[in-house]
């Protein structure tokens, strides 16, 4: 089998190589990533990891003539979609943007599919699109969103529901993820963000690495058992191993499903910092600021859907995903 992975060279993407790579049957797979939020680095860390080659091209998905040369010059057989941005206060300050390359971008690389009649894709989703809705959250939900980026993933859900109504050769799976942390064990390949981190454990292991001050830690007033905000921590591997099983499964999925990656179980702010503590030996210095407006109090999965369907569940507990994030920060205290 024969697999495009755009974004491959990201955070989840890197470690859903490193899964593939791991299969039984050999996998011809081929990366496609414009490296805005990546660096090439990581195709050596991958050769470094599971001794294997992949073919690496460097392009933009909103670029028909880049993508179709791709599908021209390798027979692909399914896609899975990482490609996108994906920070939400900065879908705010730059919409057009995040609707041209989210939104365009799938819509190119779905063209572009279609005309070579490869009708197989795993989708990067997010359990953004269920909005304001109570936790446990499931797929059967009205879906809705409150920034852009949000918007970007729910429009993409429509269109591919949308087109897999019109033609009944698409198999479709879209994966909501919860809030994946962690990296891999050997601490090679890990969470990178260019710029100041958006998201909690990237921003918790700079500053532990003295890369930042200190921790903003949006509210202390929320009704959870500290005050501070409760998510769906997930583990990027766990998060991997569940798009190999959806691409295993996909011939079960009849038009387009939605399905939760998550662990159904949730994790406070303050739980996070703490842990980090006590596995990393380091102070992480925070600050209460105000909350955030828009952000929910508790959000957790309901992930029963992903073990009936695709046999797959969460195995890695918060104390793995923590010593997981601080080998790979601690090794790369600058990233790659």
């Amino acid at each position: 089998m024969s697999l495009l992975i755009t974004g491959g060279t990201g955070y989840i993407g890197s470690h859903t190589v490193v899964e593939l790579q791991a299969l039984t049957d050999e996998q011809d797979i081929v990366i496609v990533d414009n490296l805005s939020n990546s660096s090439t680095k990581v195709l050596d860390r991958l050769i470094q990891i599971t001794g294997k080659k992949v073919t690496f091209v460097k392009a933009d998905i909103c670029d028909y003539e880049a993508m179709n040369a791709i599908f021209e010059q390798h027979k692909i057989d399914a896609v899975i979609h990482f490609a996108g941005y994906k920070a939400v206060g900065e879908s705010s300050e730059k919409p057009l943007s995040y609707y041209y390359n989210n939104v365009s971008g799938t819509v190119m690389l779905l063209k572009v599919m279609a005309e070579h009649k490869v009708k197989k894709l795993v989708f990067s989703s997010s359990a953004t699109v269920y909005g304001d809705n109570e936790s446990p959250l499931n797929e059967s939900m009205a879906t809705s969103a409150t920034n852009p980026y949000g918007q970007t993933k729910l429009m993409i859900e429509h269109i591919l529901f949308d087109l897999a109504k019109s033609d009944s050769n698409w198999s479709i799976a879209c994966l909501r993820y919860f809030n994946p942390i962690g990296a891999h064990s050997s601490g090679l390949i890990g969470e990178n963000p260019n710029g100041v981190p958006n998201n909690l454990l990237p921003y918790v292991s700079q500053v532990a690495v003295g890369r930042l001050a200190q921790l903003q830690v949006f509210g202390d007033d929320y009704d959870t058992a500290d005050g501070t905000g409760v998510r769906d921590y997930i583990h990027v591997v766990d998060l991997a191993k569940g798009h190999v099983k959806a691409l295993q499964n996909l011939g079960k999925i009849s038009g387009c499903k939605a399905i939760n990656l998550g662990t159904g179980n949730g994790t406070s702010v303050l739980e996070i910092v703490n842990t980090f503590k006590e596995i990393s030996g380091q102070n992480i210095p925070y600050k209460i600021v105000p909350r955030r407006a828009g952000d929910l109090a508790t959000v957790f999965a309901d992930a029963s859907l992903a073990y009936e369907l695709l046999n797959w569940q969460a195995t890695r507990d918060l104390h793995t995903m923590i010593a997981d994030t601080w080998r790979w920060q601690s090794q790369n205290p600058q990233g790659f």
